[in-house]
């Protein structure tokens, strides 16, 4: 799957706090939420974003320690789109989760 996100890919997302690159998946998984049985396209474009953005958090070695919760909310953002047919998930249930890094990222720009 080719980088939606170029400009990340290319080394800035490593950058960002963790704090900011969790805020923008939300904003990805959002936007999934979002088109999630109203316009197919628009709906898968926001779901591969989200993904590749958690893949790009996955691969920054800074958070090493980090990684099983990173790969556990991706896990739970797949279960969303299926329905939450394994953890009972919704995109409801995901919202204050990455509101919280949102809100931290801001909080630490401000």
């Amino acid at each position: 799957m080719p980088f939606k996100h170029k400009e990340l890919a290319a080394g800035r997302w490593y950058e960002l706090s963790l704090a900011e690159q969790l805020g923008n998946i939300g904003s990805e998984v959002f936007r999934t939420a979002r088109w999630q049985n109203k316009d197919d396209r628009l709906f898968q474009g926001a779901m591969e974003r989200a993904l590749e953005l958690f893949d790009l958090t996955l691969s920054d070695p800074r958070w090493y320690g980090r990684r099983w919760e990173i790969a556990r909310a991706r896990e739970v953002f797949c279960d969303a789109i299926y329905g939450g047919k394994l953890y009972k998930t919704s995109f409801q249930n995901l919202q204050p989760y990455f509101d919280h890094f949102a809100f931290a990222a801001r909080k630490n720009k401000v």
